[in-house]
């Protein structure tokens, strides 16, 4: 849709039951606590999910013991100037290289398609993600928020976690599973709000770029 002029573009992946969940966490479920009938004037519904189902923002708590919890956040990070990479490759990991041309004069939020359209209901085993050298580059030059469009930034099977403990080092935020692939790469308004969970390691946002 346009605002002003300016175009909005969702780049959240959709919620609904059968979504693909990393392998052992808690699985997407709706219903309806109230439909509307004969003794009813409200259709009412309820939720129970994974804080990393779909589109979300990792929280520093999710891979650090005494780290914040989504809701002491501060949001400045998940508003803002942004840049769309294209950072489709072969290999399992998206290395420094593949990145470096296209960081002239970066605005400090780094979104990298990763992927080439990935299926909401498939889980992408074996799905590309970050290098820990690549969240240090970016670091460097003073991004405070990195996206993707897969999962994770670590390999479905890291242990370590390098580069989520890469963006803890840089105090970098970090979003997961957008959706990229109609996007054309470029500069925009990204706007990706966390829901204020007081208590979590993650949440949902609905995740938009705004055409500047």
């Amino acid at each position: 849709g346009a605002e002003g002029g300016h175009m909005i573009i969702d780049i959240s992946q959709g919620l609904s039951p059968g979504m693909a969940v990393f392998p052992g966490d808690a699985a997407y479920e709706e219903g309806w606590t109230f439909r509307i009938g004969p003794q009813c004037p409200v259709n009412v519904s309820r939720v129970a999910f994974s804080v990393h189902c779909g589109t979300h923002a990792d929280a520093p708590l999710h891979y650090d013991a005494n780290g914040k919890a989504v809701a002491g956040l501060s949001l400045d990070a998940y508003i803002g100037p942004c840049r769309v990479i294209d950072a489709r490759g072969t290999g399992p990991l998206c290395t420094p290289d593949q990145v470096l041309s296209h960081l002239e004069a970066a605005p400090p939020r780094i979104l990298l398609r990763l992927e080439e359209k990935p299926d909401a209901k498939l889980w992408p085993s074996g799905f590309r993600a970050l290098a820990p050298e690549t969240v240090a580059l970016l670091a460097s030059r003073g991004v405070v928020l990195v996206g993707i469009d897969t999962p994770s930034v670590d390999p479905e099977t890291s242990k370590d976690l390098g580069s989520h403990m890469a963006a803890k080092r840089a105090g970098m935020r970090i979003l997961e599973n957008l959706v990229l692939h109609h996007v054309e790469p470029g500069d925009y308004e990204l706007i990706a709000l966390p829901l204020k969970f007081d208590n979590l390691d993650a949440s949902p946002v609905r995740a938009v770029l705004r055409t500047l």
